[in-house]
C-alpha cells in the first residue's frame, strides 16, 4: 500500500480522480467550461436589465422569477435524475441552456431588445439548472472510486472556484468593452463545447432499484433524508449559514459607508477567491472522517468572519475576513459533499441531490432579503455583524440539537459501509 504523501504534497489536491476515470475528466472540463460562460450571462443579464429599465427592483426580481422553478424542479427534478439515465438529462439541459443563451443573443442584437425575454430566460435556466444539478450530483459517485470521492469533491469545488473568479471578472470588461452580445455569445459557445464533452462519457441508466418520478418517489426521498440525522444536520447548517450570514446584496452600500467604493468588485471576488485558495490546498480533506464536525465547525467559523467583516472599519480587513469566510464556506461544502456522496444509496441519490440543492440555492436566495432588510431597519453594518454572530449561535445550537452529526465517523458509519459494500459488488 503506498505510503500517504506528505509535506507540501499532503497538501496539494489529490489527483487520484482524475487519473483513474476518464468520465470524470470530461465532465470536469464540461462543467468548468459551461460554468465560465454562465458567468458571463450571469453578469451580463442584469446589467442589460438595469440599461433597459433604470429600475433596481426590476433587477431584483430576477431572483424572483427563479426562486419558483428552483423550489419546483429541484425535487422533481432529483426524482427524474434517479428514474432516468443520468447522462441523457444533462445533456439535453445542457443544449436547452444553450437555446436560452442564443435567445438572449437575437434578444441583444435587436435595436430595442425587449425586457420580458430576460425574465423568461431566467425563469426556464433556473428550471433546468434545478433539473440538471441532481443529476450531475448523482452522476459523480458512479465514475469515481469510492476512495476517491473526497478528492472529487475538491476537484469539483476548484473547478466552480475557479469559474466563480475569473468568470465575473472577464464578464466586467467583456460587457464594457466588447457589448453584452458578445457576452451572450460567449455563453452559446461554451455550451455547445460543454455538450460535446458530455455526450462522450458512458451511459448512465437508472438503477433497477429505481423508483418512477412522481410526489410518491419525492416524499420517499424526503422520508430517508429524515430518517438520517446526520444528513439532515449538513442541510440544517448550510441553510443557517446562507439565510443568516450571506451578505452580497449589502456589499455595495458597505463599500460606500468604509468611503471605498472601488473596492466593491475586490468584494464580491473575496468570497469566491477564499474558496479557491482552500480548493488549491485541499489535499487534506481527504485524511478527515469525522466530516460532520467539520461541517459545524467551518460554518461556524464563516459566521463568525462574516461577522468581523461587519465591524471591521478598514477595507483592507474586510477583504481579508471576507476571503477567511469563502475558505470557511468551501471547508464546510467539501465535507457536506464527502458526507453525501459516501453515505446515499445509489437509488435514492438523484432525490437527495434534489433536497441538497434546495438546502444550498434557497439560503443564498432569501439570505439576500434577510440582510437587505436588516440593513434598511439597523444599517448595513449592523446587517453583516449580526448575521455573522446569529449564524455562529444557530449552527452551535443546531449541533446541540442533532449529535449524531457531530458523531459522525466515515470508518464506523453503517451507512457509508452499506454504500461501499454496494459498489464494491457492482464492480464484480
Amino acid at each position: 500500500m503506498p505510503e500517504p504523501p506528505s509535506g507540501l504534497r499532503a497538501l496539494l489536491p489529490d489527483l487520484a480522480p482524475w487519473r483513474a476515470s476518464r468520465d470524470f475528466r470530461r465532465l470536469w472540463y464540461s462543467g468548468l467550461i459551461s460554468n465560465f460562460g454562465s458567468f458571463l450571462t450571469f453578469v451580463a443579464l442584469p446589467v442589460q436589465l438595469k440599461d433597459l429599465t433604470g429600475s433596481a427592483a426590476a433587477v431584483g426580481a430576477i431572483g424572483a422569477v427563479e426562486l419558483i422553478p428552483l423550489l419546483v424542479f429541484g425535487l422533481y427534478g432529483g426524482a427524474l435524475a434517479d428514474a432516468w439515465d443520468k447522462r441523457k438529462l444533462i445533456v439535453w439541459t445542457e443544449v436547452g441552456q444553450g437555446v436560452l443563451s442564443a435567445v438572449l443573443l437575437l434578444n441583444a442584437l435587436l435595436p430595442e431588445p425587449a425586457v420580458w425575454p430576460l425574465y423568461v430566460v431566467a425563469a426556464l435556466s433556473s428550471g433546468l439548472v434545478s433539473v440538471q444539478r441532481p443529476a450531475l450530483d448523482s452522476l459523480w459517485p458512479r465514475i469515481v472510486a469510492h476512495d476517491h470521492l473526497p478528492a472529487a469533491a475538491s476537484l469539483n469545488s476548484f473547478r466552480w472556484t475557479v469559474g466563480g473568479v475569473a468568470g465575473p471578472a472577464l464578464a466586467g470588461v467583456v460587457v464594457a468593452y466588447a457589448g453584452l452580445g458578445w457576452a451572450y455569445g460567449a455563453d452559446l459557445l461554451t455550451f455547445l463545447v460543454s455538450v460535446a464533452l458530455v455526450v462522450r462519457i458512458a451511459a448512465a441508466p437508472a438503477s433497477h432499484e429505481a423508483a418512477r418520478p412522481s410526489l410518491r418517489a419525492i416524499a420517499e426521498g424526503a422520508r430517508y433524508a429524515w430518517s438520517r440525522k446526520e444528513l439532515l444536520g449538513t442541510y440544517a447548517v448550510d441553510l443557517a449559514a446562507m439565510f443568516l450570514a450571506m451578505p452580497l446584496a449589502v456589499l455595495p452600500f458597505l463599500a460606500d459607508e468604509l468611503d471605498a467604493e472601488w473596492s466593491l468588485g475586490l468584494m464580491y471576488a473575496s468570497v469566491p477567491l477564499g474558496a479557491l485558495l482552500v480548493s488549491l490546498v485541499s489535499g487534506w480533506t481527504g485524511r478527515i472522517h469525522r466530516h460532520g464536525q467539520m461541517v459545524v465547525l467551518a460554518a461556524a467559523l464563516w459566521g463568525l468572519a462574516i461577522a468581523a467583516a461587519g465591524v471591521m472599519s478598514n477595507v483592507w480587513l474586510v477583504l481579508l475576513f471576507l476571503t477567511v469566510a469563502g475558505g470557511c464556506d468551501m471547508v464546510s461544502g467539501i465535507f457536506r459533499g464527502i458526507m453525501w456522496n459516501q453515505t446515499i444509496p445509489d437509488e435514492l441519490r438523484g432525490r437527495l441531490a434534489g433536497i441538497e440543492l434546495l438546502s444550498y440555492s434557497v439560503g443564498p436566495t432569501v439570505g439576500q432579503v434577510r440582510s437587505g432588510g436588516f440593513a434598511a431597519w439597523w444599517g448595513v453594518r449592523a446587517s453583516v455583524w449580526s448575521g455573522g454572530v446569529l449564524c455562529a449561535g444557530a449552527v452551535g445550537l443546531l449541533a446541540l440539537c442533532l449529535p449524531k452529526l457531530m458523531t459522525y465517523d466515515a470508518r464506523t458509519d453503517e451507512h457509508a459501509a452499506r454504500v461501499r459494500e454496494q459498489r464494491a459488488a457492482a464492480r464484480v
